[in-house]
């Protein structure tokens, strides 16, 4: 019956200091006293700083740990991202590409815009059609004014940033405002009870450190979950193929020059290159298979990406970066719950490195147990999410692989073969050739990516879908070319309010937002 009060994370980084502060800021407001969050971190083991995008939950995020937006957007090297671009993934041609942008199609929760849209034969694409976001996109604007409040948006937004800084302003926050306990310390050993359970970690200096209940934040090493109570990784490399990336950040040609408001990623032979643009800076890099194609190529294909874009791109670090593409048989064993790269990676093709932090702190403090007796319920139900989810994510992130009609590489031709996919995908797709996809889809209430998702991500690959063959009402129809009309008065009024991403930006360091 011990209660549970005392909270250690081991390692910093984004999931550390992003789980410390969303534990400590809900045990603040929910608590009257009695807790503490330790977090426990070396200063001889560097974090891998990936993670640069992030979804529009980051927002509620620092909203709710008590963060100015405006000095989170000054300290971390910040801009705005309203989606993602992909270009070359369908036929890859130089023409070939399509968003998935962060807002709903024009009355989604009434009417599906699909049919109508794909009845239509229009020249437009399917998200330029049905929401604002691409256009503004393509004209790099931002998403909201200078005289928008905090966390306020007119078009729906997530960020870019420096994810190092953004591990150095989390710390700082939660030290000062959460009254987080920070030991910089390296752990040398791992204590245990007679059932299992951790209790105390053995520091280099600092001696014993207690806890009820231990969140690993170590990283790929997984020095709790992996090295101490054995919970094996489940690889899902047959599934998704890459498993290498070289990272590079990339200067500005001007200081002035336009900062991309979605990120950018273009297929190439064996993979993708992301490209997020940061006020300062680019952060690109090549994610591939080393299956289908060597370090050499990919490496030349990187430059060859660069090359008119920044002098001399060869000159410039390229960081590797291996990708072992899967997630932990348990997240939450005995007393201890894994979070961030302990609990798994996969390729950054949709940000959801951390947006996978944010919803597992989040559910960990909002079931906290209250003593170790019940901890093993909390943790079967947690166990039992989370491998939905990062299912769901596996599945979603296949989706743009195997809707490919490439086939200049054996890599994008083996995407296409079911036997790689999961049944549920496959099912999914039969359904949705007679079908348009609909939330009645997903049966579950943790879904990652809704049914707007997989339509932007569907059509914007060409995919087809049977129309109906009863046909559609009249009423429908009429409804949707409001909609379609409703959808061309508000991206024209956006396109002559919002400014570019770096106006915004540069008035934000100046005035500052207004605080809600």
């Amino acid at each position: 019956m011990t209660n549970i009060s005392h909270i250690v994370i081991v390692g910093g980084g984004s999931a550390g200091w992003l789980s410390a502060g969303i534990i400590a800021a809900k045990l603040k407001q929910s608590v009257a006293s009695g807790f503490t969050v330790t977090l426990i971190e070396s200063n001889t083991i560097a974090s891998v700083g990936v993670g640069e995008g992030t979804w529009p939950t980051m927002r509620s995020t620092l909203k709710n740990m008590g963060i100015s937006e405006t000095e989170f957007i000054k300290q971390c090297d910040v801009s705005f991202k309203q989606g993602a671009k992909f270009a070359r993934w369908r036929t890859g041609k130089q023409d070939d590409y399509y968003y998935h942008p962060l807002v709903l199609p024009q009355g989604f929760e009434q009417l599906d815009l699909v049919p109508h849209w794909q009845a239509s034969d229009s020249p437009l694409s399917f998200s330029e059609m049905v929401c604002p976001q691409e256009s503004l996109c393509e004209q790099g604007l931002a998403p909201k004014l200078i005289t928008t409040p905090e966390y306020r948006a007119v078009a729906n937004y997530a960020y870019h940033m420096d994810a190092g800084k953004f591990a150095t302003f989390l710390q700082q926050h939660c030290v000062e405002n959460l009254d987080v306990h920070h030991i910089v310390d390296d752990v040398v050993g791992v204590n245990k009870t007679d059932s299992g359970d951790i209790s105390s970690l053995a520091t280099a200096k600092h001696g014993q450190i207690k806890g009820d209940l231990f969140i690993d934040c170590t990283g790929f090493k997984a020095l709790l979950i992996g090295e101490h109570l054995n919970v094996p990784f489940v690889s899902c490399n047959e599934t998704l193929f890459v498993d290498q990336a070289l990272a590079i950040q990339v200067p500005y040609q001007q200081e002035n020059s336009a900062i991309a408001s979605h990120t950018i990623s273009t297929a190439q032979s064996a993979g993708w290159i992301w490209d997020i643009g940061l006020p300062t800076r680019r952060g690109v890099g090549h994610v591939y298979s080393s299956r289908h194609v060597g370090e050499d190529h990919a490496y030349q294909q990187l430059m060859q990406y660069l090359s008119g874009q920044v002098d001399k791109p060869e000159s410039l670090d390229v960081k590797k970066i291996p990708i072992e593409a899967g997630h932990r048989a348990q997240f939450w064993k005995n007393n201890c719950v894994a979070i961030g790269l302990s609990a798994g990676f996969l390729e950054p093709l949709e940000a959801s490195a951390l947006l996978l932090i944010e919803i597992s702190a989040q559910m960990v403090v909002d079931q906290l147990p209250t003593n170790r007796q019940v901890m093993d319920i909390v943790a079967k139900r947690y166990n039992e999410t989370f491998t939905y989810r990062w299912a769901r994510i596996i599945d979603f992130l296949k989706l743009h692989y195997c809707l490919s009609e490439r086939t200049d590489n054996p890599f994008w031709i083996e995407h296409r073969d079911p036997s790689t996919m999961s049944e549920r995908l496959q099912e999914q797709l039969m359904l949705w050739k007679h079908q348009f996809p609909s939330d009645a889809d997903f049966e579950s209430a943790l879904e990652i990516f809704p049914a707007a998702s997989y339509q932007y991500v569907l059509y914007g690959m060409g995919f087809r879908t049977h129309q109906n063959p009863l046909g559609r009402s009249q009423q429908s129809i009429d409804r949707a070319q409001m909609a379609f009309k409703k959808n061309i008065a508000e991206t024209q009024q956006m396109s002559n309010v919002l400014q570019s991403n770096r106006d915004l930006l540069e008035k934000i360091y100046k005035y500052g937002l207004q605080t809600i």
